[in-house]
């Protein structure tokens, strides 16, 4: 009977001096993972803000609470020049009638926000509205500036 004892500490998985050797992780780092995601989160709540409106205007300040609403409206602005824009877009004020039934996904009953800078005249945001109620609209309504007293 022969008893064979192995002499060697570097063969088959042994330790060396009590250090154990590294073996392969088996979980995912997300340290990296959520410092991307906290980057693009900032990244969004500067951007959104910035998104919400095409074309700048100065708006008028009332005490009036927001609507809630649910879906995207359309939005006729008028700067203080007086030009007219749907959504992004400028259009000749003969033309707006036209435009809207083209722009209005649920026909008549689509809820129109007429935004007027601070300076332009009373008589431009009228005829405008004029133009949309005579189109057949009946959602009209006017966009404001919350007060901050």
């Amino acid at each position: 009977m022969a008893v064979t004892i192995a002499t060697s500490t570097r063969s088959g998985g042994r330790h060396r001096r009590g250090v154990p050797r590294y073996k392969a992780m088996c979980e995912i780092n997300m340290t990296p993972f959520i410092d991307v995601m906290l980057v693009l989160l900032i990244i969004f709540m500067v951007a959104a803000p910035l998104l919400a409106t095409g074309v700048p205007i100065d708006l008028p300040h009332t005490k009036a609470s927001a609507l809630n609403i649910e879906q995207k409206p359309l939005s006729i602005t008028v700067d203080e020049k007086g030009t007219i824009y749907l959504m992004d877009d400028p259009v000749a004020i003969e033309q707006l009638a036209d435009k809207l039934k083209d722009a209005a996904h649920d026909g008549f009953d689509q809820r129109i926000y007429v935004r007027g800078d601070n300076n332009v005249n009373y008589g431009k945001i009228a005829e405008v509205m004029s133009i949309i109620t005579t189109a057949g609209y009946k959602r009209v309504a006017l966009v404001t500036e919350p007060s901050k007293n």
